[in-house]
Order: structure tokens, then C-alpha cells, then sequence
């Protein structure tokens, strides 16, 4: 009866709109009243320890290095070097369009902030370029995925902190899934520009104007690299790769690029707190949410009624993903990653998948909910910035859902894909 109030009370302010952290903690809230077994101060405290983590300080600190570079002229620079390279082909646009949210995927660690950034530059140039809207829009809210995949990546912070994994063994695991999922993008862009006749840019490759592109874009392209590198190179944590991150931008935007002023920063640190706090919200309402759950044993009976229906490995990873198509249609990403992780994990491990393979697995899933209605964040950044109706977006974005499933489908049954650079 436990487990009702506290799934029954969810739902309920779901469905009253009530905003997921909020939910969470108030079902907690409900359920702890309801039951003499659960403590209201022993969920206050947890609520306050779950974000004492020195993991999740990562989180913050890469959304601001986010918010710094996607206002700090960097994806125009990205864009420009992609075209030179493949903008001459059919659909280069596009494919240029692709390769330009990859690249920073690798720098906001957001789907959103990627489709924000590179959308509002991107969309008016492929319509100018003789490309459809609703297309020009599909592929960036697609590509913008990627920004989850590609490390580094909140959502993979969150999971590696819940799961207590390597949030460096999991970067590592993001990058060939993401580089495979982007490649499916760019061949679908390419034969659908060609059935409708979106030719290149017609200019031949000039090795001038690439090592013009790459000198204005070389700030850009260190950003990654010195990243993962410092991490994998044991120069510094995650945490610590952050923080130099958002150094990095703040010196690149402000006195190379010198596309920001000083007095922008506070607006920016504000847009980036606002994020970050919603971000770790979640985290401690979950919190409450997860301690119920452990106490009520959910996690084992959902692990014991998924292995009564099958204990082969690929029946049980299906059943998983679909389970997170339907939860990403409806609960943020970040959410989705803090709730379900504790729940989903035990099962997994019961039927012999590698946990870092699992992780990406749910969070490339998970990252296919940003482009699914009712939810679809990418969907309404996108539908902002091009003017679409979401039902016309919705639309335009169905053959790419296909392409993303595929690739999802790709990476679930070939661990090595993930597990390759370990």
C-alpha cells in the first residue's frame, strides 16, 4: 500500500502539472505521512546529503562552461570548418549541421544548450541554402541528442553517482556510441538530400580557407581535448575538469573570441544557476523518492518480475528499453537517470550486462525522450527558434526517431562499441 501512495501521489501531480522535483518531494512527503515506518526528518536530511557529493559539483560547473561557449561565438566557428569539409557535397548543409552538434556535444554536455546554440545559427542558414524548414529544424533537434551522449555529459555524472560507477569510464563509453549515432544522422541526411535535390555549396575544397576555418576555430576544438584528456591523462578528476572548463571559456570568449563582455557574465552565471539548481533539486527530492523505494524493496520485486517473464539477457535489455522510451516522453532526462537508475540497475546486473554498457544504453534511450512528445525539450527549443507548430515538427521528426532507434538497436547489441575504449 506503501508503494501506491507513493507512485499513485507521483502521478498524481504529474498529471496536475505540478513540476517533476516538486512532485517528487511531495509524493515523499505524502508517503511519510501515510507511513509510520518512514521518518519526515530522516527524508529532510537525505534530501540534503544526496547532493554533499564532491561528483556532482561537475554539474554546475559544465552547465556554465556551457552557457559561456554557446554565447561565446563557438558554434558559428565549429560550423564554418564543418562546411569546408563536407558542405560541397549533396546535403553538406545538413551534414555540416550534424558534425557541428557533435562537436559541441563535446563542450555542453546538454541537449538543449546544443540545439540552442547551434539551431539558432544553423536553421536560418540551411533555409537561406534553399533547405525545408521543417527538415532544416528535424536535424538539428536530432543531432542536439547527441549532447547527452558525447562526454561530457550531466545525465552520465548522474548515473555514474546513483550506479557508483566511473563517471570517467563512462565518458569513455559515450564516445564511439555517440560518433555512431551522429555518422546514421549524416547517411540519412544524405539520401534524403538527395531524393530532394539539396546539392552542395558547388565550391571545391581549398585548403586556404580550411586552415582559415581551423585557425578561427582552434579555441573551439581544444575544449574537448583538454577535457577528456586531462581526465584520462589523471591530471584531473571530472569535478576538477569542469571547473577548469569554465575558465577556459570565460578566457577564450572574453579575450580571443571577444564575442562577451564582463558585463554579460552575470546573466549568464544567473541562466547557468537557474539550471544547475532545478538539476540538483531533482537530485535530493529523488532522494526521498529512492529511500522509499529501497525500503519497500521495489527495486528487487521489479528485478524478480522482470526475470519471471525471461532471464535471457536481450529480452530483459528490451523490455528495459522500452520501459524508457515511454518513461522519456514523460520525465526529464536528469530525472528519469536519479529515479530509475536504482530501480533498473539490480535488474541488469541479475542478467550479466556490463554497468557501463547499461548506463549508456539507458541514457542514449533516455536521450531519444528529447525529441518525443509530450515532453520533448529539444522539440520546443527547436519549434522556438524556427517558428514550426510542435505538430508540425512532431512530423518532420519521425524519420529521425526511426534513425535513432536503429542506432540505439546498434550500440545495445554490440557492448564492444561501448566498452571498446575501457
Amino acid at each position: 500500500m506503501t508503494s501506491f501512495v507513493l507512485f499513485g501521489t507521483f502521478f498524481l501531480f504529474m498529471l496536475l502539472s505540478v513540476p517533476i522535483a516538486i512532485s517528487l518531494g511531495l509524493a515523499g512527503l505524502v508517503t511519510a505521512v501515510y507511513s509510520p515506518n518512514i521518518s519526515i526528518t530522516f527524508l529532510a536530511q537525505g534530501f540534503v546529503t544526496s547532493t554533499d557529493n564532491f561528483a556532482l559539483m561537475a554539474i554546475p560547473f559544465f552547465i556554465l562552461a556551457g552557457e559561456i561557449m554557446g554565447k561565446g561565438g563557438i558554434s558559428s566557428r565549429l560550423f564554418n570548418l564543418a562546411n569546408i569539409f563536407v558542405g560541397r557535397y549533396t546535403g553538406g548543409f545538413a551534414i555540416a549541421a550534424v558534425v557541428t552538434c557533435m562537436f559541441f556535444a563535446a563542450i555542453s554536455g546538454s541537449g538543449p544548450a546544443t540545439v540552442a546554440a547551434v539551431g539558432g545559427i544553423m536553421i536560418p542558414a540551411m533555409v537561406a541554402e534553399g533547405y525545408d524548414r521543417k527538415f532544416a529544424t528535424a536535424v538539428i533537434v536530432t543531432a542536439g541528442s547527441i549532447g547527452i551522449i558525447i562526454p561530457p555529459s550531466i545525465p552520465m555524472v548522474l548515473f555514474g553517482v546513483s550506479a557508483n560507477q566511473s563517471i570517467g569510464d563512462l565518458f569513455l563509453g559515450g564516445i564511439i556510441p555517440g560518433i555512431l549515432i551522429g555518422i546514421c544522422l549524416m547517411i540519412w541526411c544524405y539520401f534524403y538530400s538527395k531524393k530532394k535535390g539539396y546539392s552542395g555549396t558547388k565550391e571545391s575544397f581549398s585548403f586556404k580557407k580550411m586552415l582559415s576555418a581551423l585557425n578561427q576555430a582552434k579555441w573551439s576544438l581544444l575544449v574537448p581535448i583538454i577535457i577528456l584528456g586531462g581526465i584520462y591523462g589523471g591530471i584531473f578528476t571530472p569535478t576538477e575538469a569542469a571547473v577548469f572548463g569554465v575558465v577556459y571559456a570565460a578566457f577564450v570568449s572574453l579575450f580571443l573570441h571577444k564575442e562577451i563582455k564582463i558585463s554579460k557574465f552575470p546573466k549568464i552565471i544567473a541562466e547557468a544557476a537557474i539550471s544547475s539548481v532545478s538539476i540538483l533539486i531533482i537530485i535530493g527530492t529523488a532522494n526521498a523518492f529512492g529511500t522509499i523505494l529501497t525500503m519497500e524493496k521495489i527495486p528487487q520485486a521489479v528485478a524478480e518480475s522482470f526475470l519471471s517473464i525471461s532471464e535471457n539477457s536481450i529480452v530483459i535489455i528490451l523490455i528495459i528499453i522500452l520501459l524508457l522510451l515511454i518513461i522519456g516522453c514523460f520525465i526529464d532526462t536528469s530525472a528519469a537517470v536519479i529515479i530509475f537508475t536504482p530501480i533498473l540497475f539490480p535488474v541488469a546486473s541479475q542478467v550479466g550486462l556490463d554497468p557501463i554498457h547499461f548506463g549508456i544504453i539507458m541514457i542514449v534511450t533516455l536521450s531519444i525522450g528529447f525529441i518525443t512528445p509530450p515532453l520533448g525539450v529539444n522539440l520546443f527549443v527547436g519549434s522556438g527558434i524556427s517558428g514550426l507548430s510542435m505538430p508540425t515538427l512532431v512530423r518532420a521528426v519521425v524519420p529521425f526517431f526511426f534513425i535513432m532507434l536503429v542506432s540505439l538497436a546498434i550500440i545495445a547489441v554490440i557492448p564492444k562499441l561501448t566498452l571498446l575504449l575501457l
